[in-house]
This record gives structure tokens, C-alpha cells and sequence, in this order.
């Protein structure tokens, strides 16, 4: 029996966390995550921390040893190089994470939430593609309001990812989170009932 394998992406701060727990909550989906796959990537004595921390100096980390986070993102999302090169360590540790997770589960549905599904090339572990979006002028407000970001940071970290455009044209579901949550709601119980592969 063939898995099927929703993959939801979008842009940061469009509403993929809101779908997710309705997912969870409403029909007892289980959840991939490639955040805490990436997180999980470099727990404290990881062999990818340690090369962080190698390429930065040990200001990278946190007193305890773990990585700084914020310094992190202040540096990748202001040079292209640099994230590419923490990419490049990362997305093949979660891109592992993922299948081994694939393989494990018994469940027939499964929702692997990924960021930077398009970014990282990891549209083949999916067997549909669902991105939420809402208006560029909503998406910088909430990451401004979620992240205490100014104007500029929140803009610098949208950019930073490929046009959400982009990924709509290359979507099978599209979910449109610029109006009321009830609305986005009903299109993801539209969805999640729709089998695209009759």
C-alpha cells in the first residue's frame, strides 16, 4: 500500500503551523518536521555543530555549548554563501531523518511539514505538494509580531526563500490563509479529502 505523502510548504510566518495542528488535531495526522529534524542536526556534540563552530569560532555557540540561533540567523540570512554552506550540512541530515521516519511509520498518511521543500530539492519524498500563503504585507506583519523583528529583518528572511509565486506554480494544493481561519479550515478539509491520485 502506497503511502501518501503530503508535503506542506510555504512561506515563513504564511500559516503552516496553524494547518499543521489542525491536521493533528482534527484527523490524528502524524507530523514530520524538518525544523526539529534541522535542530536535531546540531544538538550539542554534534559532528555538524562542531563544524559550525570550526567555520565560526566558539562566539557562534552559547555559554552552555549549544548554538547561538539568533547569530546564526543574523549571519546566513544576510550572506547567500554562508547559508548555502550551512544548507549544504544540514538538508542531507534531514532528508535522512525523513526517510527513515517514512520507513518506520505504519501510518498511510503522512504530513512532512518542510520549510524550505523547494530550497532543499526534497520534492521527490512527497507525493503531493500543499503550500499556504497569504499577502506579502500580512506574511512581513505576522513574522515581524512572532519573531520581534523590525521591517527590514522580517523582509530580509522572506527574501531569503524562493518566491512564494514560485512555489504556488509548482503546487498541487494551494491553501489561501490571507482571510479568516475558518476559511483556511474548510480548504484543508477539501483537501485532506481529496485523493489526488484517483
Amino acid at each position: 500500500m502506497a503511502k501518501r505523502l503530503i508535503g506542506l510548504t510555504g512561506g515563513i510566518a504564511t500559516g503552516k503551523t496553524t494547518v499543521t495542528n489542525y491536521l493533528t488535531s482534527a484527523y490524528n495526522l502524524p507530523i514530520l518536521d524538518a525544523d526539529v529534524y534541522a535542530r536535531d542536526a546540531v544538538v550539542l556534540g554534534s559532528p555538524i555543530l562542531e563544524k559550525i563552530a570550526q567555520r565560526y569560532g566558539q562566539e557562534i555557540l552559547l555559554p552552555d555549548g549549544n548554538l547561538n540561533r539568533s547569530k546564526l540567523g543574523e549571519l546566513i540570512f544576510n550572506q547567500l554563501e554562508e547559508r548555502h554552506w550551512i544548507e549544504n550540512l544540514i538538508h542531507p541530515y534531514v532528508r535522512t531523518s525523513f526517510n527513515q521516519a517514512i520507513n518506520e511509520s505504519s501510518a498511510s498518511t503522512l504530513v512532512l511539514v518542510i520549510p524550505l521543500l523547494f530550497e532543499a530539492g526534497l520534492q521527490n519524498l512527497v507525493t503531493e505538494i500543499w503550500v499556504v500563503y497569504c499577502s506579502p504585507e500580512q506574511q512581513q506583519q505576522r513574522l515581524m509580531q512572532r519573531n520581534h523583528l523590525t521591517a527590514e529583518q522580517a523582509q530580509t528572511r522572506i527574501n531569503s526563500q524562493l518566491p512564494i509565486q514560485q512555489k504556488i506554480n509548482a503546487a498541487d494544493i494551494i491553501l489561501d490563509n490571507s482571510s479568516s481561519l475558518e476559511f483556511l479550515l474548510q480548504q484543508v478539509d477539501k483537501a485532506i479529502n481529496k485523493n489526488l491520485h484517483n
